[in-house]
């Protein structure tokens, strides 16, 4: 059976990309630090017939997030997909207040475990001639987001290497694609908790998570572009 590891994985998107390749018949490796909460999110996949497993690990630190793949594979073999979407609180930093204490964190947990996992399970993936990295998140990795800055460094940054990447690996038979998310997803903490970002005055929309499952389901299968975005209207001058 092939295997997709969730690093990052939440009730909202992590869940429903584990229930989207999981009716491929996928087994699912959900990668996050509250075990109470991965042991909830396991039971609801086994319920559904979908095998998973969870692993604790904070992934923003690279030696956990790696402990974490070797207890993958040692359960259920090498990693076929690896699927990145950690969230955080909201992160409001304009760029006049961005520091390196305030970047340094983001860059752990968006840029350099990514770049460590790939780098782990890349080889594999290149030996057996099929594979697939997808990460999703923010748009502010595409569209500059002032009171985002600090997060937009990092996610900027993250996307250009996956755009990289795809370049690199073509003809290999190892996929890597990103998602850009200019919504609030249905269920995500901000979400419930009222909090999501906004466009000037006015809220971003709501997208329900199994859409953008769908869509990185779609864009690992067709491998036929290197980024998908959930709201084209979005511009740079979107954001105050």
């Amino acid at each position: 059976m092939r295997t997709i590891a969730i690093f990052g994985a939440g009730p909202a998107l992590g869940m429903a990309v584990a229930r989207r390749f999981g009716r491929e018949g996928f087994q699912v490796a959900l990668v996050a630090r509250s075990r109470e909460r991965l042991d909830g999110m396991v039971r609801d996949l086994v319920a559904d017939e979908v095998e998973a497993a969870g692993f604790p690990a904070d992934i923003a630190d690279q030696a956990a997030a790696l402990r974490a793949t070797d207890q993958i594979e040692a359960r259920f073999g090498a990693i076929d997909v690896l699927e990145h979407s950690p969230t955080v609180g909201r992160l409001l930093t304009s760029p006049l207040e961005v520091d390196v204490a305030a970047v340094t964190p983001l860059l752990d947990l968006f840029l350099l475990t990514p770049i460590t996992l790939v780098r782990r399970v890349l080889p594999g993936m290149r030996e057996r001639g099929h594979g697939g990295l997808l990460f999703a998140m923010g748009a502010a990795a595409r569209y500059p987001i002032p009171r985002l800055a600090a997060g937009g460094i990092a996610l900027s940054a993250v996307r250009s290497y996956v755009h990289t990447l795809n370049s690199a690996l073509s003809g290999t038979g190892v996929y890597a694609g990103t998602l850009l998310i200019g919504a609030t997803i249905e269920n995500s903490r901000l979400h419930r908790n009222g909090a999501g970002p906004v466009v000037g005055d006015r809220p971003m929309p709501v997208v329900p998570p199994g859409d953008l499952a769908e869509r990185l389901w779609d864009m690992y299968a067709r491998r036929d572009r290197v980024e998908d975005v959930v709201a084209p209207a979005l511009a740079a001058d979107s954001f105050p």
